[in-house]
């Protein structure tokens, strides 16, 4: 096992006196452990019941919570955009509400609130009643009930937030360390956590997580800081801001976006055909038998 001292990164091994990889489990060597991140954060491994740190902002968000939100869990924080009326309960139609002001348009923010609320609302009500909700609410007080499997255990079962697994999804899945996540490590790390047997799980993890970049991606990539305000909600709050304050959000992925994807596409498929058109009619002048192999060039009988 290698020691090394002195490190300042959160993924250095540091001076520990056990193995943190086995070699008979290749993926306990590739996906590595974020294990010095409490020179940052004290006591990492413990869920932080109202306040969501990260090595780079080890307060979380204190200075944009009032001091009364601070009653709530991270969890509860984070879906408390969609409670307006702080009734401590998300009708269908505040959740719609809330996605068009996050920028969402109408067929995705629609589409959201039939998952969220068809997923959501039986388990969060399960702590009132047996019986469904027939607004299919989503209750604030008991959201931890409606926790999914096969994600990335930042969320605790109570809803409370845990540094330490917050830290491993960069440590393990950020390989070249930018502190960010493109949309391919996104979806590795996805897979990487799909337990057996959760199809609900899987698909729950790719919907938050895909809605998640379509939201806050920049160059193809979600931020560590932009990640760990979705987690305490703080950043659908300064979305929201910006908006009033007549701003444009400038991140995400939208319409426009996806026009300029195709144009890049288009590009690209033509760089690679003028590429191939011209190593085609390098080695035409070199060798004209080269045309008999061409598949055009075969008569069938």
């Amino acid at each position: 096992m290698s020691h090394r001292s002195g490190a300042s990164s959160p993924t250095a091994t540091g001076d520990i006196n056990f193995d943190v990889a086995a070699s008979q489990c290749p993926v306990s060597t590739t996906r590595k452990q974020a294990v010095d991140i409490d020179a940052f954060i004290d006591r990492p491994s413990v869920a932080r019941a109202n306040v969501a740190p990260s090595t780079q902002n080890p307060h979380g968000s204190v200075d944009f919570y009032p001091s009364e939100k601070m009653s709530y869990t991270v969890l509860q924080q984070h879906v408390r955009f969609w409670d307006r009326d702080d009734d401590g309960a998300i009708y269908p139609w505040d959740t719609y509400r809330g996605f068009r002001e996050l920028g969402f348009n109408m067929i995705f923010s629609l589409l959201s609130v039939f998952i969220i609320h068809s997923g959501l609302s039986y388990p969060t009500r399960l702590a009132f009643s047996l019986f469904p909700d027939p607004w299919f609410r989503v209750y604030v007080r008991s959201i931890h009930k409606a926790k999914h499997g096969s994600d990335s255990g930042t969320y605790d079962t109570e809803g409370r937030f845990v540094p330490q697994k917050f830290e491993d999804m960069f440590s393990k899945w950020d390989n070249q360390q930018r502190g960010s996540l493109s949309a391919g490590q996104l979806l590795n790390m996805i897979k990487g956590h799909r337990l057996a047997v959760d199809p609900f799980g899987w698909f729950a993890a790719l919907f938050e997580f895909g809605s998640t970049w379509l939201l806050v991606q920049q160059d193809g990539r979600v931020s560590k800081e932009d990640l760990r305000q979705v987690y305490d909600g703080s950043l659908f709050w300064r979305i929201r801001q910006t908006k009033m304050d007549g701003k444009p959000w400038t991140k995400g992925f939208g319409v426009m976006d996806l026009g300029k994807l195709a144009v890049r596409q288009a590009d690209r498929l033509q760089v690679m055909l003028l590429r191939f058109r011209h190593e085609f009619n390098q080695k035409f002048r070199a060798d004209p038998r080269v045309m008999r192999t061409w598949p055009s060039a075969k008569v069938k009988k």
